[in-house]
């Protein structure tokens, strides 16, 4: 399964997606692609995105989480950092002690 999150999709883009995806809620596309489809769908909105286009990208994988998770563009005002502990992707949204960051 692959989930994606898009922030102001151009109009050409959001109809490139809904050949494999439903759109359940604006900017939100759930489908099950094999890994050939999804990277040649994943490449191609990186390559006809406008500079500030931001997409969350989460999918199946084989590993302890059973999912993996993908950013691409800017990280904007939300305040969230992707980090990785013993090897688990975590998004970090805010440290009560600053000099305990990871990053």
């Amino acid at each position: 399964m692959t989930v994606l999150v898009c922030n102001d999709v151009p109009p050409a883009i959001r109809g490139h997606l809904k050949r494999w995806f439903i759109e359940p809620r604006p900017n939100v596309f759930v489908g099950t692609l094999n890994v050939r489809t999804f990277r040649k769908v994943r490449d191609f909105i990186l390559r006809n995105a406008p500079a500030d286009f931001g997409m969350l990208i989460i999918t199946s994988a084989p590993n302890c989480q059973g999912y993996e998770v993908e950013r691409t563009g800017p990280e904007g005002h939300t305040g969230r950092k992707p980090v990785e502990f013993s090897g688990i992707p975590l998004i970090a949204e805010s440290w009560i002690d600053p000099e305990n960051q990871p990053f």
